[in-house]
């Protein structure tokens, strides 16, 4: 077998002293936890109940056990998210006693401070309510779950992303990161943005979910629904504001991706109701789960990484 084969099947190909390949992805993102443990004083995790988010609080765990994470949770809360994530979201943090807190869209938007969009999506109304999270509590490093498969803006990423005085990023301010070697330097006012999947695929982290046996909200595998089609997507009926006129609802069989507010997370057809089917879906698709399900992405070209100059995620 060659070491390409042998890695796709889990062996430990070329690897130094015989890792795995999900080995060697688990041993560097615990490095980054331990590492971000020892530069900051105040980092934070964001955790949202997705999948990815679920996947670095459960590396978080590994790396300082038997002692919890020595960091607090945080999650932007659009007030258009699914429900079975929000109470996945609310157990776990009970489950493990973890600090939890909350900056709410809809608070931004009772007192003015933001506007509803026409679309009625709020996922690009969450920077203000980041940034002013991060500045209040002066977090110095937040943990965030994305990847460089992802989408193209994020390929651009370091593992440590220096963000300035208004949490904007700046491609051009990249560190380099040779040996994993990370540089968490910044100045009164700036902060990092650390990723520790960001070398992780989609199918990385379902194999690992396998592997460790990690719990998910339903809504990740095969379910009947009801669902509306809007732009090539299937769309949950909601407050928000969908469907709309000459939009029918129906229920299919489905299942998500990737979760994030039900005004801009697509569905997808689906008969995949375990994690090895799910997996086995993942790996003869030749879409990413961005660019499949997530109407935000669509807005422009250039839409993601427009809302990192801005200080999302």
């Amino acid at each position: 077998m060659t070491s390409t084969a042998n890695a796709a099947a889990g062996g430990t190909g070329n690897r130094p002293h015989g890792l795995s390949h999900l080995d060697a992805l688990e041993s560097e993102a615990v490095h980054v936890f331990r590492e971000v443990a020892g530069e900051f004083e105040r980092p934070v995790i964001l955790f949202s109940g997705g999948k990815d988010s679920i996947v670095m609080l459960h590396l978080a765990l590994k790396a300082f056990a038997p002692a919890p994470p020595p960091f607090a949770l945080l999650h932007v809360d659009t007030g258009h998210n699914f429900p079975e994530v929000l109470d996945y979201r609310d157990r776990t943090v009970a489950r493990h006693g973890l600090r939890l807190r909350v900056a709410a869209v809809q608070e931004y938007l009772d007192s003015g401070r933001l506007r509803e969009r026409p679309d009625g999506t709020r996922n690009p109304l969450q920077t203000v309510p980041l940034l002013d999270a991060i500045n209040q509590d002066r977090f110095d490093a937040v943990f965030g779950g994305g990847r460089r498969d992802e989408e193209k803006a994020r390929a651009k990423e370091r593992v440590f992303s220096l963000r300035d005085e208004f949490g904007g990023w700046d491609p051009r301010r990249q560190r380099p990161e040779l040996w994993q070697l990370y540089n968490g330097r910044h100045a009164p006012g700036e902060h990092v943005r650390v990723f520790p999947l960001s070398n992780w695929t989609e199918l990385d982290v379902w194999q690992y979910i396998a592997r460790e046996r990690i719990e998910l909200p339903s809504i990740y595998y095969a379910h009947e629904r009801e669902v509306f089609a809007r732009s090539g997507m299937w769309l949950a009926p909601g407050g928000w504001g969908g469907p709309g006129e000459g939009e029918t609802v129906e229920r299919r069989r489905v299942r998500y991706r990737t979760v994030g507010d039900m005004s801009c997370t697509g569905a997808v057809d689906s008969e995949a109701d375990t994690i090895e089917k799910v997996i086995a879906e993942i790996a003869a698709s030749r879409l990413t789960e961005r660019g499949a399900t997530r109407a935000d992405d669509k807005l422009s070209e250039a839409a993601m990484e427009d809302r990192k100059r801005e200080g999302y995620f």
